[in-house]
């Protein structure tokens, strides 16, 4: 089976989840080490589990810990809000952020936090997510005719994620400065400051999402065969696309409430997991999860001990690297 342009040799695919956890285990743990304060080892390991000297206990169990873990699964479920995409659209170069689930989310979030600031923290992701569902509902609708175009459903989500900007800057303006200010570092794709106020509600998403995504994995296999093909085997095509694209518009709205609008991570993410497992979606799933959820930890990592004590936001380093990664996608794709 091929997807993309990438063929899909036998690979072992528990080798490379176990190596994807242990890579996300080992980030973990200096997030936890390193800072402003630095952590032995030991002391670190005790106080993720509530033990060791109290004074370590209060910057990894209040500080680090539920910062790193906010953002693996923001990460996470932006890659598995792409792989899902792509497998709609059958188009490689379909995130998130391409669709205009981001801009959806982010909207509503900007909006809840510039209008109403007093939102307790829990209903951001439903805020979120009622934004998006509003972008994928209206891109939907409008890439309707006689069925649903791949290409016009791309199309029409450049086009309402462009419109959601020029809203969010009109509400910048006219703001309060802190809300503005607040809003604009949460626009760049920031972990920084959160809890476990935002871990909590946010790991529910990625807990129901991510096996309802598995047992639909051969519906969106079918999907990327073609619509006739898929039709013949029998695939009750635009229930299957609707599903699917719920579950992307759930996993991107939660994430972007959390974490901000980090991009290319549901880019990149799904492209390297069948790079290393294969195309079939039940093994890309995980795989672009973890890798998902490593990318944004090892930026945050980065963002946090390359000029302390200046932060720099974990969406600006994951766009560092990933415009590059789209510009090569795009010549890899006139080149195919």
């Amino acid at each position: 089976m091929t997807s993309y342009g990438y063929a899909s040799p036998y690979r072992s695919t528990p080798v490379v989840l176990s190596a994807l956890i242990a890579g996300n285990l080992i980030v973990l743990l200096l997030h936890l080490m390193l800072g402003d304060y630095p952590i032995p080892v030991r002391e670190a390991l005790l106080a993720a589990v509530g033990g060791g000297d109290s004074k370590y206990g209060f910057v990894v169990q209040t500080l680090r810990l539920p910062r790193a873990l906010v953002a693996f699964l923001a990460g996470a479920g932006l890659a598995l809000s792409g792989v899902l995409l792509q497998g709609i659209t059958r188009n490689p170069l379909a995130a998130p952020g391409v669709v205009g689930l981001n801009a959806g989310a982010s909207l509503t979030a900007v909006a809840a936090i510039i209008v109403f600031p007093s939102i307790p923290v829990a209903l951001m992701p439903v805020a979120a997510f009622v934004g998006a569902l509003s972008a994928g509902a209206l891109s939907y609708v409008l890439a309707w005719r006689r069925g649903l175009s791949p290409v016009r459903l791309l199309l029409v989500g450049v086009g309402l994620s462009a419109s959601a900007g020029a809203i969010v800057t009109f509400l910048l303006t006219i703001g309060k400065i802190n809300d503005a200010k607040m809003a604009v570092i949460w626009m760049t794709g920031s972990v920084y400051g959160r809890s476990w106020e935002h871990f909590w509600p946010l790991l529910p998403w990625l807990l129901v999402l991510l096996p309802v995504s598995l047992l639909l994995a051969k519906r969106l296999d079918v999907l990327q065969l073609g619509d006739d093909a898929a039709r013949g085997l029998g695939s009750r095509l635009e229930l299957s696309r609707g599903l699917l694209l719920l579950i992307s518009i759930g996993l991107a709205g939660s994430a972007v409430a959390m974490a901000g609008t980090i991009g290319f991570v549901g880019l990149m993410a799904p492209h390297m997991s069948r790079y290393a497992v294969g195309a079939a979606s039940r093994r890309v799933i995980p795989a672009a999860a973890l890798l998902g959820g490593l990318i944004v930890m090892l930026a945050d990592l980065f963002g946090r001990i390359m000029l302390k004590p200046i932060e720099i936001p974990c969406g600006i380093l994951v766009a560092i690297v990933g415009a590059p990664y789209m510009l090569y996608l795009l010549y890899k794709k006139r080149r195919m």
